[in-house]
């Protein structure tokens, strides 16, 4: 059986570690990993190293790099980190450089980690949300979802991958339980009544791989990927749980939350309310049937919150 090696870019990130480990801990298997980052010698690098990995510096803001990276791959997953730079142009750019790399490379199949392009819902003249950075609706949707037609003019073998809202943000990005003056503990989202699609973060990595071992039977086909949809409520009521505190859903508005005045807020602000607006339509496509069967370690809430809800940070 011949080897398949898959080149992953975004390898000490969520989405990159995940696969990464998730080829690596299969040890049946005929693919094996190329682990891309910008520094071989970080220490996540080296955790990836000592699993076995091949780690291999690369930089994405370089073709050159990128196609070194991608020398005698079968696969490859892309990936991009919008919050690094806050920019979708810059976003839109890393796509292209992947793009003109993959033309002259070999590959058989890549998966492109990507999201809607919410302005084919709601297009810039609908001032139901803002505007942002002059051409966008939802800046981190959006970049990622134009990139989609890039891939398919460029006539390459893809699977576009919509990925869903990370639990783990409850940890790493501040939307973790806010302690209130009356001694209760609040998540904000303005979903209203609404589900919102979430999933592990190192699910999407499991995910991925069950695409790689579809053999290309989704090459050309657009998936999303989903552990449950969780209204506000259901979440809150679930981490009261696995916290031992009360936690209550506070249902803001988007334009409050838009005002909240960190980094991205108003980006996150329209992202909710996409997500609250279009939801069916956001949803639909987020399966959980098909996430199970590309992982079958797929993991709900409550699974998640076992293992993580000592890591959620609270005042």
């Amino acid at each position: 059986m011949s080897t398949k090696l898959i080149t992953v870019f975004g390898a000490t990130g969520a989405q990159g570690g995940g696969l990464v480990r998730a080829i690596l801990s299969d040890k049946s298997s005929n693919f094996k990993v190329r682990a891309i980052t910008r520094n071989a010698s970080s220490e996540k690098a080296n955790a990836l190293k000592k699993l076995g990995a091949e780690v291999v510096e690369a930089n994405i803001d370089d073709t050159e790099s990128i196609k070194a990276a991608l020398d005698g791959a079968y696969g490859a997953y892309f990936v991009t980190f919008f919050w690094e730079h806050f920019s979708a142009e810059k976003e839109m750019q890393e796509v292209k450089n992947f793009i003109d790399a993959a033309k002259t490379s070999n590959l058989k199949h890549i998966i492109w980690s990507t999201l809607e392009d919410t302005r084919n819902w709601v297009p810039l003249d609908d001032d139901r949300m803002p505007t942002l950075q002059g051409k966008y609706k939802v800046p981190h949707f959006d970049g990622k979802g134009e990139a989609d037609n890039l891939f398919k003019e460029a006539n390459l073998p893809v699977t576009l991958l919509r990925t869903s809202f990370y639990w783990d943000n409850f940890i790493y990005f501040g939307m973790g339980p806010q302690k209130g003056e009356d001694g209760n503990y609040y998540i904000a989202f303005p979903m209203d009544d609404k589900k919102l699609a979430g999933i592990a973060a190192e699910d999407i990595g499991k995910c991925a791989y069950g695409v790689f071992k579809e053999n290309g039977d989704l090459i050309g086909k657009t998936i999303g990927i989903v552990g449950e949809k969780l209204s506000g409520s259901e979440m809150a009521a679930k981490l009261s749980e696995a916290l031992d505190i009360n936690v209550i859903y506070n249902n803001v508005s988007p334009e409050a939350y838009r005002n909240f005045g960190f980094p991205g807020a108003d980006d996150l602000g329209n992202m909710f309310q996409f997500k609250r607006d279009f939801n069916d339509d956001f949803n639909s496509i987020r399966d959980e049937e098909l996430s199970l069967k590309l992982n079958s370690e797929l993991q709900d809430f409550d699974k998640w919150l076992s293992i993580n809800a000592e890591r959620i940070p609270l005042e």
